[in-house]
This record gives structure tokens, C-alpha cells and sequence, in this order.
């Protein structure tokens, strides 16, 4: 694409505009230009505010069919090559992490969330059932008094993320100790399928008490680290008797 010879050479046209948008003494040297269409030609100046180091002016000049001197039609300051620019904005619901969440915030699930999918409610099929605590022990399976449930997916992605955080068996706890949770007696048992890959720590000293733990997971409360000291014979003490003779 050719470039407008007229809109090229307008830069003592486009400085004059960059001035009178800018504030006073912003406006530097000229620093080339690009020919963005069709008799239509971009500017850059650059910018001396100190807050906007790398920054330029850019000043956008056209020309019109037949005209002999170009217009401006836009001023504005863009960031340069470099130029100290904010990150791209991310959505809070994706900048949010697993702790993040405080007392009084709240986190919404989304409707086609493919971790959950359809219980069962209906109470007329039910015949009273229904009516009995939303998580009753003998509904967890299908999901009775609950609109949706862990799906299969849900289920897996919970079980690997579990297994690969801090009560996994990579984790630097569990890679200090020799026996894993799988032969503690403090681990609760959980049914269902996750009950195959984890329980539930119930060790008061334990940094997992009364979570999710991996079976193949492990800490130095362990329930087969005995305590021996109290078993140990106590030491009589061995007394020599020796005859003085008498002054």
C-alpha cells in the first residue's frame, strides 16, 4: 500500500494537535510514522510525562479524496514497545484460588458446572424419604434431597487434585516417613469409590487431623510409632558391701 505523500509530511500538523491534547511540555521529538490505510497516515511523538516512560502520542492524519492538505482525526497516547503496561485484567472468577475465599464471601457454582450433575428429588416418589435430613447416610449414594451430585468427572478430578496437594503421597510429609495411613489406626474409613484411594485423619497431633487423606499419604503420628520408654525393666541398683575395718 502506497504510502499518502501529503498525510506523511503533515507532522508539524500532528505535533501542533498531540500539543493541545497533551498536557504542557509531555510532547517530544517525532518518531516516525505508519500509513495504516488509504491516505490515512499515524503519527507517534514521543511522551516526556515520567509516569509514562516508553509511552508515545499517536496522531492519527487523512487526507480526503482530491484535498491537497490532510486533517486530523485522533489523538491519542499508546504504549510502546516498552512501556511499563498493566497486566491483562483476568476475571475474578478466574483469578480466585482454593483459600481465597473469606467469611462472608460468596462463590457461585455454575449451572453446566461438569462436576455435578442431576439428583434425585422428587418427594412424591420417595413416599416420605425425601423429607428425612438432605445428606441422610442411607441416601448418599444417590443423591436423595439434593438438586445435583458429585459426577463421575467430579469425582476424579477431586481424587487427583487431593492426591497431588499436601496430603498426597508426594508430598514432603509423606516422603519423610516410612508408614503411610493405609495401616494407621487413626484413619477413618470413607465408602463409596474415593474410599479406595483415602480416608480421614482422626490423630488430634496429626497435621491432617480431620481431613481427607490418601491412604498411601503418611506422617510421624502414626499409630504403629510406640512408645517403648515405659516398657524398659527399671534398673536396680547394684550395692557392694564392703567390710571397714573399725578404729
Amino acid at each position: 500500500m502506497a504510502t499518502d505523500t501529503v498525510a506523511a509530511k503533515a507532522v508539524t500538523l500532528a505535533k501542533q494537535a498531540a500539543e493541545e491534547e497533551a498536557p504542557a511540555g509531555t510532547v517530544g521529538e517525532h518518531l516516525g510514522f505508519d500509513s495504516d490505510d488509504e491516505r490515512v497516515v499515524t503519527h507517534y511523538f514521543a511522551c516526556l510525562d515520567p509516569a509514562y516512560v516508553g509511552w508515545r502520542w499517536a496522531v492519527v492524519v487523512a487526507r480526503a479524496s482530491r484535498a491537497r492538505v490532510a486533517t486530523v482525526s485522533e489523538v491519542i497516547l499508546l504504549p510502546g514497545a516498552d512501556a511499563l503496561v498493566a497486566p491483562e485484567w483476568v476475571p475474578w472468577s478466574e483469578r480466585v484460588r482454593p483459600g481465597d475465599l473469606g467469611v462472608g464471601t460468596v462463590w457461585a457454582t455454575p449451572a453446566d458446572d461438569a462436576r455435578l450433575t442431576a439428583g434425585f428429588t422428587g418427594s412424591d416418589d420417595l413416599e416420605g424419604l425425601a423429607g428425612q435430613a438432605p445428606v441422610h447416610p442411607s441416601q448418599w449414594e444417590i443423591g436423595l434431597g439434593r438438586v445435583r451430585v458429585l459426577s463421575a468427572y467430579g469425582r476424579d478430578v477431586a481424587a487427583e487434585r487431593w492426591s497431588e496437594g499436601e496430603r498426597g503421597p508426594d508430598s514432603p510429609m509423606a516422603k519423610s516417613v516410612s508408614l503411610t495411613c493405609a495401616s494407621c489406626g487413626f484413619l477413618i474409613p470413607i465408602g463409596g469409590p474415593l474410599g479406595q484411594a483415602f480416608g480421614v485423619c482422626a490423630h488430634d497431633m496429626s497435621p491432617a487431623d480431620g481431613c481427607v487423606v490418601a491412604l498411601d499419604f503418611g506422617c510421624g503420628a502414626h499409630s504403629e510409632v510406640v512408645d517403648t520408654s515405659q516398657d524398659r525393666v527399671a534398673e536396680v541398683p547394684v550395692v557392694v558391701e564392703s567390710e571397714f575395718e573399725e578404729i
